[in-house]
C-alpha cells in the first residue's frame, strides 16, 4: 500500500510540473534562450571571456540579457534572467530573476548591456538566495578579470563574492551595480514549477522540479566547455 501511493505522489508532482510547462510565457522562453546565447558568446569572447579558473570555482551564475537603461534626468536600469547554481558537477534548474537600479549606473551614451554575475563562495550563494539583495552593500561585487588564460586578480576581485562581466553592442562595458537590487521574479518562477517551490530550495535542489527543454538548453550552456579548452573543437 505504501508503495503504491508513493508511485501516486509521484506522478502527481509530474503531472503538476508538466503542466507548469504549458503556463510559460513566449517571453519567458525567449528569455531562457537569450540567457543560452549571452553566456556562450561572453564565455568565448577570444580575448575577453570569463577565464576558466573563475568559471571552475563559480558556485552559481546569474544572466541578465538586455538589461535597460531608461528614465528623463533621473536614470534607471531594469533587467530580467536567470540564476542556476551548481551542484557537485551538475548546473540546477533556472530560476527567474530581476535586477533593478534607481540611478544611472550604464556608462554614457550605451542603452543596454549583457550582464553576467559569477557567485564564487558560499556567503554569495546564501544572500543571493533571500527574498531580496542589495549589490554592494549586502553582498560585495567586483568587475571580473577577462581573459581564459587570466591568472592575476586584484583583492577586491579575490574577496568579492560576485565577479560581474558585462558588455555593450558586442564589446564589454563597464557597469555599476552598486545598490542594484537582485530578487527573483515570483511570478515567472511560478508559471515554470509551480507555485509551492521557492526559488531557493529550485536553486538548492532541496525541491526537486522537472525541467523544460528551453531551460535545459540553459544548463546545457552552463556545462559546455569554452572553445580552446583541450578536447573541444
Amino acid at each position: 500500500m505504501r508503495t503504491t501511493k508513493t508511485v501516486v505522489a509521484g506522478v502527481t508532482v509530474l503531472i503538476m510540473a508538466t503542466s507548469a510547462f504549458a503556463q510559460l510565457k513566449k517571453s519567458d522562453v525567449e528569455k531562457l534562450n537569450e540567457a543560452a546565447t549571452v553566456l556562450t558568446e561572453i564565455r568565448n569572447a577570444p580575448d575577453n571571456g570569463i577565464p576558466d579558473s573563475i568559471w571552475n570555482k563559480a558556485r552559481c551564475v546569474v544572466v541578465i540579457p538586455d538589461l535597460k537603461k531608461a528614465g528623463f534626468i533621473v536614470g534607471a536600469e531594469h533587467g530580467s534572467g536567470v540564476m542556476s547554481c551548481k551542484h557537485a558537477n551538475t548546473w540546477g534548474p533556472p530560476v527567474f530573476m530581476e535586477l533593478s537600479k534607481g540611478s544611472a549606473g550604464l556608462q554614457a551614451g550605451i542603452q543596454s548591456v549583457d550582464l553576467v554575475l559569477v557567485v564564487m563562495n558560499q556567503d554569495g550563494v546564501d544572500k543571493l538566495l533571500r527574498n531580496k539583495v542589495t549589490l554592494g552593500a549586502d553582498a560585495s561585487v567586483a568587475a571580473g578579470p577577462v581573459g581564459r588564460a587570466a591568472s592575476a586578480a586584484t583583492d577586491a576581485q579575490l574577496s568579492a563574492e560576485m565577479l560581474s562581466y558585462s558588455r555593450a553592442k558586442g564589446l564589454f562595458a563597464g557597469i555599476d551595480l552598486s545598490g542594484g537590487s537582485l530578487n527573483p521574479d515570483t511570478s515567472k518562477n511560478e508559471r515554470a514549477y509551480g507555485a509551492n517551490a521557492s526559488a531557493r530550495d529550485i536553486a538548492l535542489g532541496t525541491t526537486p522540479v522537472k525541467m523544460s527543454a528551453e531551460a535545459q538548453a540553459f544548463t546545457n550552456a552552463l556545462g559546455r566547455q569554452t572553445r580552446g579548452t583541450s578536447g573541444v573543437k
